[in-house]
């Protein structure tokens, strides 16, 4: 990829709460060496996981519920709320459940809501977790998920032309502007998106939460093995760190930052 193959940011979104609703945001500043802000603050364990709050480390997403296995999630429109730490969870327009995540009772009112309805899939009493900065990814490092719009445009392309929503991807930044397919051979380079400087340092490699329909909540497409037969991989999309920080927003442009000649 070329310095004159620049994208640009045409949405950006955060996941509060692993498994559910994407929330779209406007602008936000990046800090180095983190996640958009509160993105997977939260998870819902399912079952004991050892995860401990007061020492969180990585644990892999079967610990917790998610699209992957658990597609109802997407059923649920929830809104987190930055002030107050509520999080209010609606189905089919009514409020189901809502609660402070950072008081046991508000937590409590969560997880009573997902006890009661989300059976046979539990492994164990569902209890939200979190602890101080950390954030529930896929991945153990700290990252930005990038996706290409046009690379989404491709996979509609293998499926004989039928419409893939992005948000199947749950990405951070969503881009418009390179080739399709480009954005995997950035790994090793450096994105420019104003002050900020995001490091790629891994391709993404989809699961089964893609073949889920963030609207409908249906599991109606098998998205990750059309890649495997068409690419002869599973990648769609890409990771990056944040190395410098700076504000970005919707609107902005991406750019390949060139080696700079010694």
């Amino acid at each position: 990829m070329t310095a004159s193959h620049t994208a640009e940011i045409t949405g950006l979104y955060r996941y509060p709460i692993k498994g559910l609703t994407p929330e779209r945001l406007s602008r936000v500043s990046l800090r180095v060496g983190q996640t958009l802000p509160a993105d997977r603050r939260y998870a819902i364990e399912n079952g004991p996981s050892g995860f401990n709050p007061e020492a969180p480390e990585w644990k892999p997403k079967i610990q917790f519920l998610m699209l992957a296995r658990n597609e109802r999630l997407a059923a649920l429109d929830s809104r987190f709320d930055d002030e107050t730490n509520v999080l209010t969870i609606r189905k089919d327009g009514q409020i189901v459940a809502s609660g402070d995540l950072e008081t046991a009772a508000g937590r409590a009112a969560i997880e009573a809501y997902f006890t009661e309805n989300f059976q046979p899939e539990l492994k164990g009493p569902p209890k939200i977790l979190s602890g101080r900065d950390h954030s529930f990814s896929d991945v153990a490092r700290k990252v930005v998920s990038i996706i290409n719009l046009n690379s989404v445009r491709a996979i509609e392309t293998m499926l004989g032309g039928v419409a893939v929503h992005p948000l199947r991807f749950r990405a951070n930044l969503y881009v418009k502007g390179w080739p399709a397919w480009s954005e995997l051979d950035l790994v090793g380079q450096t994105l420019a998106i104003g002050q900020a400087r995001l490091k790629v340092i891994k391709r993404i490699v989809r699961c089964p939460a893609t073949n889920v329909d963030p609207e409908t909540a249906k599991r109606d497409l098998e998205i990750p093995p059309t890649l495997s037969r068409h690419l002869g991989h599973m990648d769609c999309g890409i990771y990056a760190e944040v190395i410098e920080g700076g504000d970005v927003g919707v609107g902005d442009v991406v750019a390949v930052e060139q080696p700079k000649l010694v």
